[in-house]
């Protein structure tokens, strides 16, 4: 895994916005190894009636985005591009939707002391604690983890015959 550093867009179409952060990911790990190299770049959003809500900046906007997030349904999108070998680039959005409870000042206050919603979009984690703060799910539980496996699968399915 090479994490790249890259300027992420914030604004726009989310499932654009959600590609073009993977498609630059991608290029940028790309050009930091070798052209024969199979570069795979995600990028995953919350959004809630059109606004994203991308990672949050401090505990302040952590808190903000999970009262907007509570008691309403939202979408995470998450963007894949497969970059490299001989095939062209290959690209697609995923996307899941999330139902989250009321969430209290108690329960605000519970979640955030842990720390779990620095660096992960809309400020929570499904796989950790945030699960106390979900509802309900439709489509890929994997997507809001941040890696949609089944439709990496459907954009490179011989990634099953290179594993051993």
């Amino acid at each position: 895994m090479r994490p790249a550093d890259v300027q992420e867009l914030g604004e726009g179409d989310p499932g654009e916005v959600a590609l073009e952060n993977a498609l630059r990911k991608a290029h940028m790990a790309q050009q930091l190894g070798t052209e024969t190299e199979l570069v795979l770049g995600c990028d995953t959003l919350v959004v809630l009636d059109g606004t994203i809500y991308g990672k949050p900046r401090d505990e302040r906007d952590a808190r903000a985005t999970l009262r907007a997030l509570s008691g309403a349904t939202h979408e995470v999108l998450s963007g894949l591009a497969l970059l490299g070998g001989d095939a062209p680039v290959r690209t697609t959005v995923v996307r899941t939707t999330v139902t989250f409870r009321e969430l209290g000042e108690g329960m605000l206050d519970w979640y955030l002391a842990r720390g779990e919603w620095r660096g992960r979009a809309g400020g929570y984690a499904i796989q950790g604690a945030g699960a106390a703060l979900v509802k309900e799910v439709e489509g890929d539980y994997e997507n809001v983890v941040g890696l949609p496996l089944a439709a990496l699968l459907d954009i490179c399915p011989e990634l099953l015959f290179a594993c051993k």
